[in-house]
């Protein structure tokens, strides 16, 4: 059976450039109990039916993320969540907490342990097998302890409420967090901003200087952003993960943008793919690897599944993207008969051969270069801020879809 790609959903921008990338499922959350409260917040339970309604034109699984610590003032938000996602045919709830999951049983709502509750061994898979459909394992876990936990569904025949043998999710790419299933406390200590409620400020990313208490000396860490962990990649492993016998595998980024959903489902598709018809090679690898690098990382390692006990820290404390996308502007009209769409530059400027990216809710994510710029009706080799201009787009534009021009940050 094929792994199913599933792709993060922060806003609609990324949810059409899930679509456009073949995505056979997405995850989302909405109001303030998932994970991704401060990244990801355009996406209310107005929204729901929407989301679930565009998939569904596409044969795309959705899926829905209720994984905060939950408290007794969240019960009826937790109930109403859970009613209209069943009520619009949303596949399942994400969640961890146990309030959650009993809400999940009594509405008949279908239901995967996220995983943030951590579950790395036969016996609580067995535990939650009532429950719940699928899993998704601890982070923390080896490819060889994951191949034994599947083998073990097997021989137990360990089942799901609807009967089915249990399946297995997990992450294929995208941030780690420095703490076992993301619980982490340093957001909450220094700006009483809870992680835990989907609230983390990321102190961990930060640079840091070490004193010593007893002769009050400070060292700085150089070069390693010791608490901040490069990002997760198994590009490069994926045959062996597909012999795990793995059902999903999923793509940490709610809170990116829509390119880098675009780019990562798109690259671990493709690899899926050749994984099955016998084309996987180191050169293919290196191809998509070097695709990834484009978007949004901290620079990449294999995590825990290959047996390292320790992480591989980031350099830097942002992205490692070799080419980054500045905002220039947004559509104004779109011209379908002659396929030219016209804009307004609204920041820096814009010349003949530039690599140009398109984003909107409806329109998803278009690249494009600028064979030929119009200003007026006539040609011209560079537009300065405040001109309308018009460039050859073959899909539809649509007003106020935003264009961004890509340039090679020092890391190409």
């Amino acid at each position: 059976m094929r792994m199913e790609i599933m792709a993060p959903v922060g806003s609609w921008e990324s949810l059409q450039a899930a679509i456009q990338a073949g995505a056979d499922s997405i995850y989302f959350g909405v109001e303030h109990l998932n994970m991704r409260v401060k990244s990801a917040t355009a996406l209310t339970m107005a929204d729901i039916p929407g989301i679930v309604g565009r998939c569904a034109e596409h044969g795309i699984k959705t899926y829905l993320t209720l994984n905060t610590t939950m408290y007794d003032h969240d019960r009826q938000l937790i109930s109403t969540i859970i009613s209209e996602s069943k009520k619009a045919g949303v596949g399942a709830i994400i969640a961890a907490d146990l309030a959650v999951i009993q809400e999940c049983k009594k509405q008949g709502m279908s239901l995967h342990i996220s995983t943030q509750a951590n579950v790395t061994n036969i016996d609580t898979v067995a535990f939650f097998a009532p429950y719940a459909d699928l899993i998704v394992l601890s982070r923390e876990l080896t490819l060889k302890q994951v191949k034994g936990i599947i083998r073990e569904i097997k021989n137990r025949n360990i089942t799901g409420p609807k009967g089915e043998l249990m399946k297995i999710e997990i992450f294929a790419h995208g941030a780690l967090c420095m703490a076992i299933s993301g619980k982490c406390y340093l957001s909450l200590d220094s700006n009483n901003s809870s992680a835990n409620r989907g609230a983390c400020i990321q102190n961990c990313r930060h640079r840091y200087l070490v004193t010593d208490l007893d002769n009050n000396k400070e060292l700085e860490i150089d070069h390693e952003y010791i608490m901040s962990a490069k990002d997760l990649c198994t590009i490069d492993f994926l045959d062996e993960i597909a012999e795990t016998g793995v059902s999903v595998l999923k793509i940490e980024g709610r809170g990116r943008s829509a390119d880098y959903v675009y780019t990562t489902v798109k690259c671990y598709k493709e690899a899926i793919e050749a994984v099955e018809d016998g084309t996987y090679s180191e050169e293919k690898v290196s191809a998509w690897k070097r695709e990834l690098s484009t978007v949004f990382n901290r620079g990449f390692w294999d995590g825990y599944y290959m047996g390292r006990l320790l992480g591989e820290w980031s350099g830097v404390s942002g992205s490692q993207a070799t080419r980054k996308k500045i905002y220039i502007g947004r559509a104004v009209k779109y011209y379908p008969r002659i396929g030219v769409a016209e804009f307004v530059l609204e920041a820096g400027n814009v010349a003949a051969g530039d690599e140009l990216l398109l984003m909107g809710p409806v329109t998803g994510i278009l690249s494009q270069t600028a064979e030929t710029i119009h200003v007026d009706n006539g040609p011209a080799s560079q537009v300065e801020k405040g001109c309308n201009f018009s460039i050859a787009f073959n899909e539809k534009v649509r007003p106020g879809d935003k264009l961004y021009k890509l340039v090679e940050t020092e890391y190409a």
